[in-house]
């Protein structure tokens, strides 16, 4: 092992997935000298190993099942999805797992990178073990932002170590559909790749622990995506535990707490995250190594004036357009604080992550699509809101018929009846994930309910299901 002199940096960015690169862009537009750490590829677990290869897969999935709702397309899709041009596309949006057109951008922006194994060693140190076992020391002036992201959580079964799993890295870059495949879980991983699989070819059981899917959303949401799901083909069985697993010649059995046994090719399990915090030398600097870490409104770790826990890490929103706006937000206060100055800590101002609070958005692209912003009527009845649920049918907005014949929906917005202001809104149906930017735009801008009556939506189109919304909350 050969060490190298230790190297100064205003920041030290450890993490290149879109987390820690909106980090480097945001420090880098102000100045400051910027390193980035990454022990595998540019462009992290996003680009690689989730949003974008999943959504590839998707996207010929919900296009197919479009086309069917319209005379005139319905007889001419209706043989099965050529799998190996689908994943051939899902190949490209990954960029064949290769990640040089990510550090291009990184060097674009003046952001030195540095391959390896990325450790704390002490408060603004960074300790860089490279490939071939060089170390190099980063210390940081300004602050060091821990970007790592999350894995895949699995369960402690009997047999488990034994079968070869898969994640949902495994999931969204398989070279081939598997014959039978069972999913255990019931939350968007587990619906999106129960949705693409099953129309890939594979003969999918679903085993979902709770009543339903998509547990953090309103109720309804995982029933017509559970609905659907069935009528595509996918054995979904709700209140089934697996107690154990094992692969018997080949073959993956699980069993479960009712004692039934469930054979397949494959398994997934898409059963949780965990966050990627265990070998990050969090113990050089008074924390807990392999756990969340708790923040400020400007990412700052609890106890600290120079870490930052950005994205996944820190448990607020586990989603990646969530992390990559709490880079923009944490970008932001570093640059402030490099200054000598405190940023003002006002709600919805440039150095506070309010959002995460109050207006987080969601898109579960599964078919139909559910899509979700701001509290659910339970949560917000939970946080104490005097609100009120106002429920219309899609079928009620003439955009939805045209969409497609046969188009089953529903949409929910939740009215704080105090200040007359929505806490929350829910679509689900086809197409609906190009709605929600709109219900959170009403939401984090806390539109008044009467101003709302004055955005008037496009004949006829899907965002007329707004007027429906507000017509039935008038007339209620």
């Amino acid at each position: 092992m050969t060490e190298t002199e230790s190297i100064a940096y205003d920041v030290v960015v450890l993490g290149a997935g879109p987390v820690g690169e909106n980090v480097a862009d945001r420090t880098r537009a102000a100045g400051l000298t910027t390193a980035v750490v990454e022990s595998e590829l540019v462009g992290g677990e996003c680009s690689y190993w989730a949003c974008m290869p999943s959504k590839a897969l998707l996207r010929p999935v919900i296009a197919q099942a479009d086309a069917r709702r319209l005379p005139g397309l319905e007889q001419a899709v209706q043989g099965p999805l050529e799998t190996a041009a689908v994943l051939a596309r899902r190949d490209d949006y990954t960029s064949h797992w290769q990640d040089d057109g990510q550090i291009r951008w990184l060097e674009g922006i003046g952001a030195d990178l540095y391959r390896g194994r990325g450790r704390l060693a002490g408060p603004r140190t960074v300790t860089v073990t490279g490939p071939d076992g060089t170390v190099t020391t980063l210390t940081a002036r300004h602050a060091v932002a821990v970007c790592t992201g999350t894995g895949a959580r699995l369960p402690q079964l009997p047999g488990l170590d034994g079968v070869e799993p898969w994640t949902s890295r495994e999931a969204t870059s398989a070279e081939a559909a598997p014959g039978r495949l069972i999913v255990v879980g019931g939350g968007v991983v587990a619906t999106e790749m129960a949705t693409a699989w099953q129309a890939l070819g594979s003969r999918v059981t679903l085993l979902v622990r709770g009543k339903g899917l998509l547990s953090r959303m309103e109720p309804f949401a995982g029933e017509l995506v559970a609905e659907a799901l069935a009528e595509a083909g996918v054995d979904v069985r709700t209140g089934t535990s697996v107690e154990s697993v094992s692969r018997e010649n080949g073959t993956v059995v699980a069993v479960t707490g009712a004692g039934d046994r469930v054979e397949a090719d494959e398994i997934l399990f898409a059963t949780g995250r965990a966050p990627r915090t265990a070998d990050i030398g969090l113990d050089t600097v008074g924390l807990e190594p392999g756990s969340w870490l708790d923040v400020d409104d400007s990412l700052r770790v609890t106890g600290t004036d120079w870490l930052y826990a950005v994205g996944d890490v820190n448990h607020r929103a586990l989603l990646t357009h969530q992390g990559k706006y709490q880079a923009r937000i944490a970008g932001a206060a570093i640059a402030a604080r490099a200054t000598g100055a405190e940023p003002p800590e006002e709600p919805w101002g440039a150095h506070a992550a309010t959002a995460d609070h109050h207006a987080v958005p969601q898109v579960v692209f599964t078919d139909p699509e559910a899509a979700a912003v701001g509290l659910s009527l339970a949560e917000a009845e939970q946080a104490g809101h005097r609100v009120r649920a106002v429920d219309v049918e899609f079928s009620s907005v003439a955009g939805a018929g045209l969409y497609g014949d046969g188009y089953t929906g529903r949409a929910r917005m939740v009215v704080d009846l105090e200040e007359e202001i929505l806490r929350g809104v829910t679509f689900v149906g086809p197409g609906v994930g190009e709605l929600i930017h709109s219900a959170t735009v009403a939401v984090a801008g806390r539109v008044p309910v009467g101003r709302l009556w004055h955005a008037v939506p496009s004949y006829p189109t899907l965002s007329e299901v707004w007027l429906r919304l507000l017509e039935a909350y008038r007339d209620n």
